[in-house]
């Protein structure tokens, strides 16, 4: 079965150049050119994975995540004129799992879409394996890709958990950014490392106590991450 890929995207040019490497590419693809219509696709087809333009007529790609955010958890690229680095931060805090500056590579695109796929739909081909991670309070449950804190449910993206499942899966062990951003993407580009500390900063909030002075996600200086043997 074809993967289904969801363009939102207002540039006419962008989408069918996208849709032309994207059906080569074996996906099928459907198109929306403002955040309304693509939230509409969302409801009436399953989507697998969606690619967002930030700056579209109606609704906007920022609000646009947040609504997908609130009941799906497929992997969402941003692809956006806007690069500085505060608008990464508010895309992917928001929930998205990637970041694509315009102009881009049709070829990093349908990379980044392959790998984001592979992830995801791998942690729950393994789920079987090994059920869930128990570290302190922390349960991640490998079947359902959700995470637990003293019971309570904790909301997490697919490269959020791509990247917790990595830590808890080692406790003690030492990742570096592009270690982690590999593992959870399959690719590294060199501005992605600063991406990793964007989800690290995340996690954290959604994990720890005081995410200033965190209890399981440590940074060691000079090298990466590591979560702590609790």
């Amino acid at each position: 079965m074809k993967r289904k890929i969801l363009i939102a995207e207002d540039d006419f040019d962008i989408v069918q150049l996208l849709k032309l490497y994207l059906e080569s590419g074996g996906y099928e693809v459907i198109t929306a050119e403002n955040g309304i219509d693509a939230l509409q696709l969302m409801n009436e087809h399953q989507i697998d994975l969606a690619v967002i333009d930030i700056m579209m007529p109606r609704m906007d790609g920022y609000s646009l995540i947040q609504e997908i955010r609130a009941k799906d958890n497929i992997p969402i690229i941003i692809l956006s004129a806007k690069d500085a680095e505060s608008d990464k931060v508010v895309g992917l805090n928001l929930g998205a799992d990637d970041y694509v500056t315009k102009p881009f590579s049709p070829l990093e695109i349908l990379a980044r879409i392959q790998s984001n796929l592979r992830r995801y739909y791998q942690l729950g081909a393994q789920a079987g394996e090994i059920n869930e991670i128990r570290l302190g309070e922390l349960v991640l449950d490998l079947h359902q890709m959700s995470l637990t804190k003293k019971d309570e449910y904790i909301s997490l993206t697919p490269m959020e958990f791509k990247i917790l499942a990595k830590l808890m899966s080692t406790p003690g062990r030492v990742f570096t950014k592009s270690q982690l951003y590999e593992s959870a993407s399959g690719y590294c580009f060199e501005s992605d490392e600063n991406t990793i500390m964007v989800h690290i900063s995340k996690l954290r909030e959604k994990i720890e106590d005081d995410p200033k002075s965190p209890v399981y996600i440590k940074t060691v200086r000079g090298l990466g991450y590591k979560i702590e043997k609790l």
